[in-house]
């Protein structure tokens, strides 16, 4: 407490007021003299262990320090409370997680505990843990003593982790279960947690990770969390809303069954981690009590089956440290929202000479060869990132970056199927194209394609119905695209690759380059077959069939399209990257539209 008194009083006077207000109010006094700034008198209140003498301020030529602060009448050095050391004491306990026979499982199978795999994840050079949401969730569940048992029933954080996370200099969202809790399975608490993390992601227009490892739906706490609006149904309808707007991110640490197996399909990159994880519809036991069919986990739903035979898995991690380091890669590629750019980076040279480009493409049409060698002398030095690699390999779907820029690449393949598209590819490309478009991410097409698979098994397959959607996709697309014609684009595979009828910025072509309804032989064959076998004489017949495929050549060469301004230009193939990278550049701000309405009906 502060007093000032009328100059001229003396010290005696000024002591003997501070003595009486203390002892009065029951704090520490201070008496100033007129307009002095320091106290003439001090006195301590009466329990502060100080003798009861009366201190004298400056004015009495002493300068020993208070032990309080300034007009608060407060120790400067106060600590925690119990209360405070009660609290400390039940995080900490929360921070161990479930049961400790689950924590052995984790050590069985070369899993991380759930903090480990944040402080993984979240701890280093550009990376921070920022804060969590709902540490105590359903803490009065298993808690209500404060002492925690080591039960089955421990429900640290409901078994799942939400918060806010700093990744490689980036905001994130994140979701990460804990198996520990009854096996990461989702229930009340939550699942609340979950929703208001994915509606918290929607008002910042920041990317969310999901770090899935889950059972599934808790099947009995399932009251108030299934069939509710604000339940488990929520987190697709928030998955859906948050499609295009901000880029979802999943990693699978291990066997995520039922409805935790939407989050992965959900999101627009999955990453699935080789030993440990898995998705499915059921688990194996249910799939036996439903069907009949014995089969193992590995087998319905590993990493293996949706890299290869789904197409759900974008890619596979060796292990938790590598799913880190592919997701650190992929994000690069990324903007935080539909509203931004993606990130540049400083330009590299390409890894291999883009005066090889000619020498890689074969002259004859039907030889095959990697595409990827072509990409490698474009695309700046280890920004090559490949998804869905070994799903519909006969088209390639990259992100890379030309003099710093990112693009996605959307490549025939002619090692695989001779490049022709079959619908497992037409999928994974329609998805890569409208994903890339989403997030204003640049298409570049290298098109070397027979075109589309024809057959009875690939009609089965759905081919016109994938086709469509690879079109569709290109049609839509209103970033902007570059198209290469490097050899053959026959048939409607020169459409779906962004051909001149797509609204590409440009379409180029290499001297290699043949656009065709389909190619000589065939066309030949369908055109000239009966005037063909009306001819006896073998030499004179192939002496025909020359001279046809030389006049069909000739009129689907690429410099007759240059000539009859089908394509821009033709390009000597040493200088393709740098007129990609100058038109690219040229065209970054290009602005689209699509006709006013709701939305297209191709799903």
């Amino acid at each position: 407490m502060h007093v000032r008194i009328a100059a001229g009083a003396s010290a005696e006077e000024a002591s003997a007021i501070a003595a009486a207000l203390a002892e009065h109010v029951g704090e520490s006094v201070e008496v100033y003299v007129g307009d002095d700034d320091e106290p003439l008198a001090t006195q301590e209140t009466p329990d502060s262990g100080a003798s009861g003498e009366m201190q004298p301020g400056s004015g009495s030529g002493t300068d020993a320090p208070s032990s309080e602060s300034a007009g608060t009448g407060q120790p400067d050095d106060l600590g925690p409370t119990d209360r405070e050391r009660r609290l400390r004491a039940e995080i900490e306990d929360i921070l161990e997680g479930g049961p400790e026979k689950y924590r052995e499982q984790l050590e069985e199978t070369d899993k991380l505990f759930v903090r480990d795999r944040l402080e993984l994840w979240f701890d280093g050079e550009n990376s921070a843990f920022q804060f969590e949401d709902g540490r105590f969730a359903a803490f009065d569940d298993w808690h209500p003593d404060g002492t925690g048992e080591e039960t089955d029933d421990r429900l640290p954080a409901d078994g799942l982790i939400t918060g806010g996370a700093t990744f490689e200099g980036r905001d994130v969202h994140f979701m990460a279960n804990d198996y520990t809790v009854k096996r990461g399975s989702m229930a009340k608490k939550g699942v609340e947690k979950f929703l208001r993390m994915q509606q918290r992601a929607l008002k910042t227009g920041r990317p969310v990770f999901y770090l899935m490892d889950s059972s599934g739906g808790r099947i009995d706490q399932q009251t108030g969390f299934f069939a509710n609006r604000e339940g488990i149904g929520k987190y697709y309808y928030n998955h859906s809303m948050l499609s295009g707007r901000v880029p979802q991110v999943c990693v699978l640490y291990g066997p995520c069954i039922a409805g935790a197996a939407y989050t992965p399909v959900f999101a627009d990159f999955t990453i699935m981690v080789e030993g440990m994880s898995a998705m499915a519809i059921a688990s194996p036991r249910m799939v036996q009590m439903v069907t009949g069919e014995e089969i193992d986990l590995e087998e319905l739903g590993g990493p293996q089956v949706h890299a290869r035979e789904s197409g759900s898995a974008d890619l596979i991690a060796e292990d938790e440290e590598h799913a880190r380091e592919l997701v650190a890669q992929l994000i690069t590629y990324l903007p935080d929202n539909s509203d931004e750019k993606p990130p540049r980076q400083e330009p590299t040279a390409p890894s291999r000479s883009p005066g090889g480009i000619d020498s890689v493409v074969p002259q004859s049409p039907n030889r095959g060869y990697d595409m990827t060698d072509v990409i490698d002398r474009i695309v700046d030095s280890g920004s090559y990132f490949e998804l869905r690699p070994d799903y519909g390999p006969e088209i390639i779907t990259a992100y890379a970056r030309i003099d710093g820029r990112p693009v996605g690449i959307v490549a025939n393949q002619p090692a695989q199927r001779a490049g022709a598209i079959f619908p497992d590819a037409a999928e994974k490309a329609a998805e890569f194209v409208w994903k890339s478009d989403a997030f204003n991410i640049p298409l570049l097409y290298l098109c070397d394609t027979p075109g589309f698979m024809a057959g009875s098994q690939v009609e089965k397959e759905g081919i016109l119905e994938q086709g469509k959607k690879m079109i569709y996709a290109t049609s839509s697309a209103t970033v902007p695209k570059q198209t290469v014609v490097v050899r053959k684009a026959y048939g409607a595979g020169i459409y779906a690759m962004g051909g001149p009828a797509y609204d590409p910025e440009s379409v180029l072509g290499l001297p290699s380059g043949e656009i065709a309804i389909m190619g000589p032989e065939a066309a030949i064959n369908a055109v000239y077959a009966r005037k063909l076998s009306e001819i006896d004489d073998p030499e004179e017949r192939e002496r025909m069939e020359r001279e046809l495929r030389e006049e069909y050549r000739e009129d689907i060469d690429v410099h007759r399209m240059a000539s009859e301004v089908v394509i821009d230009e033709i390009v000597p193939p040493s200088e393709l990257r740098a007129e990609l990278a100058a038109r690219f550049a040229f065209y970054e701000d290009v602005e689209k539209s699509l006709p006013d309405k709701k939305h297209g009906t191709v799903l």
